[in-house]
């Protein structure tokens, strides 16, 4: 007797079915990260009852009864110490922000030329956009207009020339400041620590001690000496009758200083280049520079994308210092507004650091995002 078996033979692939309820959404991130564990659920329960206990504070004093406007300091005031606000109800003056923005961000620069640094960094903004998008088109044309010809326009536009009023940079300040030697010191540090690091590796005894002693040196004194001796000290050595912009000063300290802990940083990510690496890129005929540009410096970068943005993070804030050499950067020029007897109150001087501070934690944020994006586009290999 035969049997027949009859073979059913799939036509079309089943569609993927959705992940269970309790996998996914909030809830499933809430079980995962907060309620995992016992410990876990006892530490979120600690962290929620201490935001519940400072967060209503914070949220009154900087919100509810801030007081938002105002064109003296009796708007800051209660009613015992001379002003109109009840007594016991006194929050942030943002109204000392509002009457001091413009000095905040621009320093002393006159009031009538403001549209000069404004497009400044309006053209900035539009050319830092694009530079940073991995997909841009024109990389190489962004580049040369972001590091080459904004910085020598941007010169002649602030300071003054074809028939621009001239503004000593003595009388720049702010916000300004900050972005401008922040900027020049990450687009100098990063290239000039990369032929340091280069160098310290080389196998060449002059160009290796040459490149020891530069970083070792400037590594084992504190930024504010750089500063001072570039401010002071420097001049010294210059011919009679030669001298330079103290902005420029304070550009070549902070540039120096930084360049060094850069070469640091790069050198570790060349020594994590496994050897193997090496050997290959000799083995297909490649010059010196050729392995290096081609093979091992993007491997190298890409390792040490934290360590970079880490020590650009730690240059846009020590930016401050340049208080040390007669310069008024954000910090310097919200403390030195802070002395203006017409707005001297009890939390005049709180409510400007606070502004000081969340201004630069919004940049040294956006750099750490912005690391962890480039983190995760250029993880090629090594997944875990």
């Amino acid at each position: 007797m035969a049997t027949e078996f009859k073979t059913y033979v799939r036509q079309e692939m089943v569609p993927p079915s959705p992940a269970p309820a309790g996998q996914i959404g909030p809830t499933a991130w809430i079980r995962k990260n907060l309620l995992a564990t016992p410990k876990d659920v006892v530490l979120t329960i600690l962290a929620i009852a201490l935001l519940a206990y400072i967060l209503p504070g914070i949220i009154d004093w900087l919100f509810i009864h801030a007081v938002w406007t105002g064109t003296s300091r009796v708007a800051c005031l209660t009613v015992s110490q001379g002003g109109a606000l009840p007594d016991g109800t006194v929050g942030a003056c943002w109204a000392v922000v509002g009457a001091k923005f413009q000095q905040f961000i621009f320093g002393r620069y006159p009031s009538e030329e403001i549209w000069r640094p404004i497009t400044v960094m309006v053209v900035f903004a539009l050319l830092l956009v694009p530079m940073l998008m991995p997909k841009a088109p024109f990389k190489v044309t962004n580049a040369i207009l972001l590091f080459i010809v904004l910085p020598v326009v941007s010169f002649f536009l602030l300071i003054g020339g074809f028939g621009l009023e001239h503004v000593e940079t003595a009388r720049w300040g702010g916000l300004m400041i900050t972005l401008i030697l922040s900027f020049f010191g990450i687009a100098v540090s990063l290239p000039v620590g990369i032929i340091l690091a280069l160098g310290r590796r080389s196998t060449m005894p002059v160009i290796k001690m040459l490149c020891v002693v530069f970083i070792e040196v400037i590594r084992g004194i504190p930024l504010i000496t750089v500063l001072f001796m570039a401010s002071v000290m420097l001049p010294l050595f210059l011919p009679d009758g030669w001298t330079f912009d103290k902005l420029l000063r304070a550009l070549v300290g902070v540039s120096i200083f930084s360049s060094a802990y850069m070469a640091e940083v790069i050198r570790g990510g060349l020594q994590a280049i496994p050897k193997g690496q090496f050997e290959g890129a000799d083995s297909l005929g490649l010059s010196y520079w050729q392995k290096i540009w081609l093979i091992i410096l993007p491997q190298a970068i890409k390792l040490v994308i934290p360590g970079i943005v880490n020590t650009f993070i730690g240059l846009f804030k020590d930016t401050s210092l340049v208080s040390i050499i007669g310069m008024f950067d954000l910090l310097g020029i919200v403390v030195l507004n802070l002395s203006d007897s017409n707005w001297a109150t009890p939390v005049t001087a709180v409510t400007g650091l606070v502004f000081a501070g969340f201004v630069y934690w919004l940049f040294c944020f956006s750099m750490s995002r912005y690391s962890h994006f480039m983190e995760r586009h250029l993880d090629t290999g090594h997944k875990h």
